[in-house]
């Protein structure tokens, strides 16, 4: 048995995976120690292609190609936790790269807390272009899912979760309370999400206390086009959808929708304050940002 399994679902992006697979194989821990999973989830480019060349280029690392044919990020992310033999699962994306500590940093830590179940690391953000004056630190957040807590390993407040795209698991996690739900995560073209933040309130409904692991580090890219407009009336909209998903999932909208509305009134304070700063593009999205969330709390048509 390996001591941490990589999970790696992907879907169409397969020069990006190449790009995540290349800074797998650059780990700092020994090879013996990990695994790579990928999950092909019925991508219809050459992404099985260039995967197996990449292996055979690549022979001296455990790396490993399985198909979910149930389209979703959550079956895929199920079936690579399946298909995966590690202690430890760690969880990324295809559009992201892996600092050489990265894997090192979650076998030391789960190594070192044995009664940990989940952590997460720093996401740090890539722009494949020119980072928009409009992006603030708060939309950034949305776009990247950007984290980074402390330099040393500390616990998450109980208003963050680790990033769905840098996430640690103890094998047991899952026998603890299950796996992602089937009915959130991004859907092909669908970005609905919440999926990871649906497990990691099962854990600490559990009882777990979940974990930040500064130097399980990852970069997220991010393309030109998820910094458009359409994009990210979408993506505001969509956070605010699976926020009433999971709402109604534990009967609690009423208490989401008197959140939301507290939420609204600090947006309007923080969007002053860039005005007065001379920033207004930045009020202007954040504004923009709030109201798609709101609407998807609400369900209202984009």
């Amino acid at each position: 048995m390996k001591k941490l399994s990589i999970i790696v679902a992907t879907y169409n992006r397969a020069q990006s995976l190449l790009r995540t697979l290349e800074s797998v194989v650059a780990q700092t821990a020994p090879v013996e120690l990990w695994e790579c999973v990928v999950v092909n989830n019925n991508s219809s480019d050459d992404t099985a292609e260039l995967f197996a060349d990449f292996a055979a280029t690549h022979s001296g690392y455990s790396l490993k190609m399985v198909d979910e044919p149930k389209q979703g990020l959550s079956n895929a992310r199920n079936c690579g936790i399946a298909a995966s033999d590690g202690s430890y699962i760690a969880i990324v994306d295809d559009d992201e790269t892996l600092e050489e500590s990265f894997v090192e940093s979650y076998i030391e830590f789960f190594d070192s807390f044995p009664t940990a179940l989940a952590a997460g690391g720093a996401v740090k953000v890539c722009y494949e272009g020119r980072r928009p004056k409009w992006m603030s630190r708060f939309t950034e957040q949305m776009i990247a899912n950007t984290l980074d807590l402390d330099v040393v390993v500390t616990l998450f407040p109980e208003s963050r979760v680790p990033a769905g795209g840098n996430m640690a698991f103890r094998r047991e996690a899952f026998d603890r309370v299950g796996l992602f739900n089937p009915q959130l995560g991004r859907n092909g073209k669908s970005l609905v999400g919440g999926e990871e933040n649906d497990l990691f309130a099962r854990l600490r409904r559990s009882g777990e206390l979940l974990y930040f692991v500064p130097n399980a580090a990852i970069y997220h890219y991010i393309p030109d086009s998820k910094l458009t407009d359409d994009y990210f009336d979408r993506l505001s909209y969509n956070v605010g959808l699976s926020k009433r998903m999971r709402a109604e999932a534990d009967g609690a909208v009423e208490q989401l929708l008197r959140a939301e509305q507290k939420r609204q009134f600090a947006t309007y304070i923080l969007a002053a304050l860039y005005t007065i700063a001379l920033q207004p593009l930045k009020a202007k999205y954040l504004l923009r940002m709030r109201r798609g969330i709101y609407n998807g709390t609400k369900m209202l048509k984009l």
